[in-house]
């Protein structure tokens, strides 16, 4: 059986926190469109609570009318989801810690904190009338069974969806695949896994969550991002297409088009998408496989 999956665009969030990488509010816009038309389901548009600037490209964003849900990235914090209504949004992300690793050492909390915070955050979002969504930051270095003690308290106060968050990119793509496996079967809610590259294995994990059964990849054009980067999200249409048993609802030229848009910020050999590679093989590959059924 075919399985879906959607597409949660981070490029205009996690993908600005490349090193050397600003976009401007025309560029947000610009990229914003091009996401949206190229199929993009999801598009994680940034965090309100940044600033005025900030907040000025997420209402050109939010004016531009894309047939794409646009929604913002937050804290747990009542300034960070009040910015966020201020500016429009009527989604929005809340990110909470679930590793002992950053409850305990970063922010000096403990899990019953988590929870609580997490509760009365999901609670003063939906106030505003607020479809949320929740972040579960550090989640590869997680208990599991903590990680499913937040999915269901989200789910019980109006959550519609989890990040399972490899934040410091620390899985391979074996151990990815058996801890999703287990946890989507568990899950009161639909599960999106967010990887980063430090060991370069971004798309390759985000495959194997996607074949573990995880409805939601997170991904930025060309993989950019903080650190070693993302999960590509022209990678990621490619792998599913030729290799997976999953149908990504994007249109692979357009993809291939928006890569092209932050192509100063990748490499000519880059898969895909690299000056050098252009991506045409691949093009024609999967137009004869979709061709043959």
């Amino acid at each position: 059986m075919t399985q879906t999956v959607e597409f949660v665009d981070t490029t205009l969030r996690d993908g600005e926190q490349a090193a050397g990488v600003a976009f401007s509010i025309k560029e947000k816009v610009l990229i914003a469109r091009a996401l949206d038309q190229a199929g993009i389901s999801w598009i994680e548009a940034g965090t309100p609570a940044m600033g005025e600037e900030e907040q000025e490209a997420m209402r050109a964003i939010l004016s531009a009318r894309l047939k794409a849900t646009v929604f913002s990235w937050n804290r747990a914090r009542r300034e960070d989801i009040l910015a966020s209504v201020q500016c429009g949004f009527s989604f929005v992300h809340i990110s909470v810690p679930v590793s002992d690793f950053h409850i305990y050492n970063k922010l000096k909390k403990n899990r019953d904190w988590v929870i609580l915070q997490l509760k009365d955050m999901i609670r003063f979002a939906r106030s505003f009338g607020c479809t949320v969504f929740v972040g579960a930051e550090d989640a590869s270095r997680a208990d599991r069974e903590f990680f499913l003690q937040v999915a269901h308290t989200a789910a019980k106060w109006g959550a519609k969806r989890i990040r399972f968050a490899d934040t410091v990119g620390c899985l391979e793509p074996f151990t990815t695949f058996s801890i999703l496996k287990e946890l989507n079967a568990s899950c009161p809610l639909p599960i999106e896994f967010h990887a980063h590259n430090d060991f370069g294995l971004a798309t390759a994990n985000t495959v194997a969550a996607c074949k573990a059964g995880v409805q939601y990849a997170s991904t930025t054009i060309a993989g950019i991002g903080e650190r070693a980067g993302n999960a590509a999200l022209e990678e990621i249409v490619a792998a599913l297409a030729v290799f997976g048993n999953t149908a990504p609802f994007i249109r692979t030229k357009a993809s291939n088009r928006l890569a092209m848009m932050v192509s100063p910020y990748s490499f000519p050999y880059k898969p895909v998408i690299g000056s050098q590679m252009k991506g045409l093989k691949y093009e024609k590959y999967v137009s004869k496989k979709r061709d043959a059924g």
